[in-house]
This record gives structure tokens, C-alpha cells and sequence, in this order.
């Protein structure tokens, strides 16, 4: 992918992340998300109904690449059966570690396919998808 558009999608999720803003419904399973290394900290609530992911939101304060990663994995998830969402979840958390993924199933997510090079931002980027992934174990019970 190209640098330039790599940097114009993650800043246009950063500046105008989509689905920012909680909402105060008890029919939300909610969960915050922080970091032990920066500043990221993040809340996010979801919703699944008939085993499709509904709706996710987010809100908090965090670096741009946490930010721009949450708002890309919502455009991505919501929508999606289960299923298919913890499938896109984990080729993303291996294309962040370094491991075997399909690129197909990533959409936006692939801007990200670089952020190994540095280390530290690694958690950054996961941060929101380890979220996402918690809440989805939890309503699947």
C-alpha cells in the first residue's frame, strides 16, 4: 500500500473515528481497554443480535493509532456473523504479530500491515481488537 495512503486513512479515522461516542443502554455489553505503556485508554460497548455483530462503539482518549484502529476494525466487524468477525480478528492480530494472514479479509486493516517495523506501536494497534475480541467472548456465552 501506498505510504501516502496508508497515513491519509489512518488520520481520517483518527480525526473523524466512526462510531465514537457511547450509548447508555443496558442492551450494550461494555468493557475499557487500557494500556499499561501510554496513554490509551479506551471504552467500548457492543451489541450482538441473532449472532451478528449489531453495533460496536468506542470512546476515550488514545494515540492515533489505537483511535484510527478502532474506528477501522467497527467499520469492519459491524455487520458480520461472529463467526466471520473473529476470523477478521485474528488474521488481524497475526498480521500485527508477524504471522501467517489473509490480507482478503482485512478491508481498511491492511494500512496496519507495516506497524511491526515499530515495536512500540504494536500494542497500540491491537489494543482495540483485544477489546473487541473480550466482548465478543463474553456474549457468546
Amino acid at each position: 500500500m501506498d505510504d501516502n495512503l496508508r497515513r491519509e486513512i489512518i488520520l481520517e479515522n483518527y480525526k473523524e473515528p466512526y462510531n465514537r461516542g457511547l450509548i447508555d443502554d443496558e442492551n450494550y455489553s461494555k468493557i475499557n481497554s487500557r494500556s499499561d505503556s501510554c496513554i490509551d485508554n479506551l471504552d467500548f460497548e457492543m451489541m450482538i443480535n441473532n449472532d451478528i455483530i449489531s453495533d460496536i462503539r468506542f470512546d476515550g482518549e488514545a494515540c492515533a493509532i489505537s483511535t484510527s484502529a478502532a474506528s477501522i476494525l467497527i467499520k469492519e466487524l459491524v455487520g458480520k456473523k461472529v463467526d466471520d468477525a473473529l476470523q477478521i480478528l485474528n488474521n488481524y492480530k497475526n498480521m500485527i504479530n508477524e504471522k501467517s494472514y489473509d490480507k482478503e479479509l482485512l478491508g481498511e486493516l491492511i494500512v496496519y500491515d507495516e506497524i511491526y517495523k515499530q515495536p512500540n506501536r504494536k500494542n497500540c494497534a491491537l489494543l482495540p481488537s483485544n477489546a473487541i475480541d473480550k466482548l465478543i467472548g463474553r456474549l457468546k456465552k
